[in-house]
């Protein structure tokens, strides 16, 4: 039996060459609005100058001239793809100029894509940009902070004195005609054939002069479900012709392979050792097995919260394999809240909020926006694993995997963690703990 190879991801990442010919790209004239964008959070500037410098450089015509100068570098890539052939063909488009960024959930993705955008449309490399995601509380997140951003008169004035060509771009949707210097930020579902929307129509034949930003892209390369099939479809789809494309994931892995394509990552080890999220405490030592005992040791940790961030109302996640599973535990929970507090079935019914992609549970999803509000009641989630991106809730402080089946893989496991991530405003310049309910599943990966 052949032993099991193991690599170190940061040993994957492809390097963008460094020598680039000022006469044809200058990154140097934007550094200014790089400071005034990503402040303190360096990674998010080299983020946007690697992915620029490949993009713009004129060092590569694709993604696989990009990789075949790694493969022969790296020997650790020959060590992982026996041919170069072999690692062709886990490149997810190699024929464009293609990648991806792979930042830790709660670092701040958003500021990137907006760096890029505006920085290609300065530049005149690209007349519009088109801003795909998920889901559409992504694309509301994403738009407001696009909107936020764009107000910003210091980001405009700087990109002014640097000579942009587009100065003032339109923050739209596909409602609306994408017209040149607009970026345009959408769900996905939205550029399908049979969706009625302007993005086909806008873009038809103008690909080349399109930069297309995919928001949380293991979606594209890893999902099972036909429909976000057709996202890599839509990418590769000639009538657009497609030039510049780029994705970014805090999970960039398919299943547990890492993604072959990634040119810049920010690990979550080093988001939590630099500060900029919250670290991690494994509950590994008297962590009960029985069910009654762990919903005990459960709500005892969340009241120690409580007490120890009582600037806030801190949440506890507790997540299942699927959605009968969530429906069971949800109940199982609401009793044992009304027993133990000494309240009323329907007084511990409004404490939980079940998240599910359920059409029954569709109206909770608009509610996580208000979970971290101290007057808001709720102060346990359950949910689903696969049901993981575009929760922006800050008081998370305890997740609970009930069952090690809902954990499969690193992918599972890293979109999970992402829900704690982020540090409550009242609570940044510290590094708050949110504690991890644990199985052997989560110790191992």
């Amino acid at each position: 039996m052949l032993e099991k190879q193991t690599f170190k991801n940061q040993d994957l990442v492809l390097k963008v060459s460094e020598n680039v010919d000022p006469r044809i790209f200058d990154i140097n004239k934007y550094e200014p609005f790089l400071d005034a964008l990503c402040r303190e959070r360096e990674y998010q500037k080299e983020a946007i100058r690697v992915t620029i410098r490949y993009l713009l450089g004129g060092q590569y015509k694709n993604l696989k001239e990009l990789a075949e100068e790694n493969y022969h570098q790296n020997p650790i890539l020959q060590e992982k793809y026996a041919t170069f052939e072999d690692f062709v063909k886990n490149l997810q488009l190699p024929d464009k100029l293609y990648c991806s960024l792979d930042l830790a959930t709660g670092t701040g993705k958003s500021y990137i894509l907006y760096g890029l955008a505006r920085i290609m449309l300065a530049e005149g490399a690209v007349d519009q940009v088109l801003v795909l995601c998920p889901s559409t509380t992504i694309e509301e997140g994403l738009r407001d902070k696009f909107h936020t951003l764009s107000a910003d008169k210091t980001l405009r004035d700087l990109l002014k004195d640097a000579g942009a060509k587009i100065l003032n771009p339109g923050i739209i949707n596909a409602t609306e005609t994408i017209k040149r210097g607009d970026i345009c930020v959408e769900n996905i579902h939205a550029v399908y054939k049979h969706v009625k929307s302007a993005i086909r129509d806008s873009l038809k034949g103008k690909g080349q002069r399109t930069l297309v930003l995919n928001d949380e892209v293991h979606h594209m390369v890893s999902s099972t479900k036909s429909e976000l099939k057709k996202w890599k479809e839509f990418l590769l789809d000639p009538e657009f012709d497609f030039k510049y494309i780029v994705g970014d994931s805090g999970t960039c892995y398919v299943k547990n392979d890492y993604f072959a394509d990634v040119i810049y990552r920010f690990s979550l080890r080093q988001s939590i050792e630099e500060k900029f999220v919250k670290s991690f405490y494994y509950a590994t030592e008297g962590v009960p097995k029985n069910e009654s005992e762990k919903f005990q040791w459960i709500y005892e940790n969340h009241k120690r919260n409580k007490k120890k961030y009582y600037k806030i109302k801190p949440l506890t996640i507790l997540v299942t394999k699927d959605i009968a599973a969530c429906k069971r535990l949800t109940e199982k929970w609401i009793k044992f809240l009304a027993d133990k507090e000494k309240i009323s079935r329907e007084k511990a019914r409004e404490k939980v909020l079940i998240v599910t992609s359920d059409s029954e549970h569709k109206e909770n999803i608009p509610k996580l926006k208000e979970v971290d509000d101290r007057r808001n009641p709720i102060e346990w989630i359950t949910s689903v694993s696969m049901l993981s991106e575009g929760w922006d809730v800050e008081n998370v402080f305890q997740i609970v995997p009930h069952e090690e089946r809902a954990f499969n893989s690193k992918l599972l496991i890293a979109q999970v963690l992402g829900r704690g991530l982020r540090i409550p405003q009242a609570y940044k310049g510290e590094q708050p703990v949110v504690t991890v309910f644990n199985h052997h599943n989560w110790r191992e990966k």
